[in-house]
C-alpha cells in the first residue's frame, strides 16, 4: 500500500507543486502593502490563495500524467523519465489517463465554486480555464514547437501568480508579473540546454533548438529577470513605500548567476524543484532574499513606529 502511494505520488508529482507557490505571489506581496491591508487581514485570504495554489497543484498533476500518456515512447529513452510510473510500466496509460480526469475535476472544483458563492472572483475561475486551454493545446500540439514551448510554460506561471491575485481582489504589480514570465522563461531554458547535453533523442523538438540561440536566451532571460525586478523595486507603489527594496535584488542576481554556473557545469536543472532544495548556494540566495525583505519592512515599520513615540 505504501510502495502504491509512492508510486502514485511520482506520477502525480507531487514534489513539483512546490511550483504552485507562485500563486501565493499576491498575498505575500499585499502583506506589507498598508493600501490592501484590508485585504489580506486574517486568515481569510490566505487560506482562498492556499486553497487555489492546491487547485492549480491538482490539475497541473492532471497533465503531466497526460503528458506521460502522450510522451511514453519518448521518455523510454531518456536517462531518467523512464523511471516514471508511466514510462517504467508500473502504471498503466489507460489508468493514468482515468486518474488525471478525477484529479483534474477535483482541482476545477474549488474556483468553480468559489465562483458560484462569489460571483466577484470570476477573474479567478476565467484564469484557471484560461490555464486548461493552454494546456491542453501544450499537450496536444505547442510542445512540439521549439522556442514556443518554452514561451507556453512560462505563460502557466504568469496565468497562477495572476489566479492568485484574483482569488483574493489583490493587486498585483504588472512588473512582478513580467519578471515572473522571463524568470519562467529562463529555468525553462536552462531546463531544455540540460536536455540537449544529457538526452537528445528523447525529445524530437530539442533537435530544432540551436545551441547559440538557446545559450543566448538564457542570458538574455536572466539579465531581463534581474532588470525587470530592480524596476519593480524602484518605480512600483511598494518600491516607493520601501525605499531600500531594491536591495533583495541584489539575491535576485546572485541567484540568476548561480543557476547559470550550474547549467553550464551540467548540474541537475533538468528538476529546478530539486536542484532549488538540495544547492546551498541557491539555499543562500533565497535565505538571503527572505532575510533582506523582512529587513527592510522591519526597519521601515520601526522608523515610523520611532517617529510616532517622538
Amino acid at each position: 500500500m505504501i510502495e502504491l502511494a509512492k508510486t502514485w505520488a511520482r506520477a502525480l508529482r507531487v514534489e513539483q507543486w512546490t511550483k504552485n507557490g507562485v500563486v501565493m505571489l499576491a498575498w505575500f506581496f499585499s502583506v506589507a502593502d498598508s493600501s490592501q491591508r484590508d485585504i489580506v487581514r486574517g486568515w481569510e485570504s490566505f487560506l482562498m490563495a492556499v486553497a487555489m495554489a492546491f487547485s492549480f497543484s491538482l490539475v497541473s498533476s492532471a497533465f503531466y500524467l497526460l503528458n506521460d500518456v502522450s510522451d511514453y515512447e519518448a521518455d523510454r529513452l531518456h536517462p531518467k523519465k523512464r523511471f516514471r510510473p508511466v514510462a517504467a510500466g508500473l502504471v498503466s496509460r489507460m489508468e493514468a489517463v482515468r486518474v488525471a480526469l478525477v484529479v483534474f475535476a477535483c482541482g476545477f472544483m474549488y474556483p468553480a465554486l468559489v465562483v458560484m458563492v462569489l460571483p466577484s472572483r470570476a477573474l479567478a475561475f476565467a484564469t484557471m480555464l484560461a490555464y486548461t486551454v493552454m494546456q491542453c493545446l501544450y499537450t496536444g500540439l505547442l510542445k512540439k514547437v521549439p522556442y514556443v514551448d518554452v514561451f507556453t510554460l512560462a505563460a502557466g506561471f504568469v496565468l497562477r501568480a495572476a489566479a492568485g491575485a484574483a482569488i483574493i481582489t489583490a493587486y498585483i504589480s504588472p512588473w512582478l508579473l513580467v519578471c515572473t514570465f522571463t524568470l519562467s522563461m529562463f529555468l525553462a531554458f536552462c531546463k531544455r540546454k540540460n536536455e540537449m547535453d544529457t538526452a537528445l533523442e528523447s525529445r524530437a523538438v530539442l533537435k530544432r533548438y540551436h545551441p547559440r540561440v538557446l545559450a543566448a536566451l538564457i542570458v538574455l532571460a536572466g539579465v531581463a529577470t534581474v532588470c525587470e525586478y530592480l524596476t519593480y523595486t524602484l518605480t512600483s507603489t511598494m518600491g516607493r513605500r520601501f525605499p531600500s527594496l531594491w536591495i533583495t535584488s541584489v539575491f535576485v542576481l546572485f541567484g540568476i548567476v548561480r543557476y547559470c554556473a550550474l547549467t553550464w557545469k551540467n548540474g541537475d536543472v533538468g528538476r529546478p524543484e530539486r536542484i532549488l532544495l538540495t544547492d546551498r548556494w541557491l539555499w543562500v540566495a533565497i535565505g538571503g532574499y527572505a532575510f533582506a525583505a523582512v529587513a527592510v519592512v522591519a526597519f521601515k515599520y520601526f522608523n515610523l513606529a520611532g517617529g510616532l513615540a517622538r
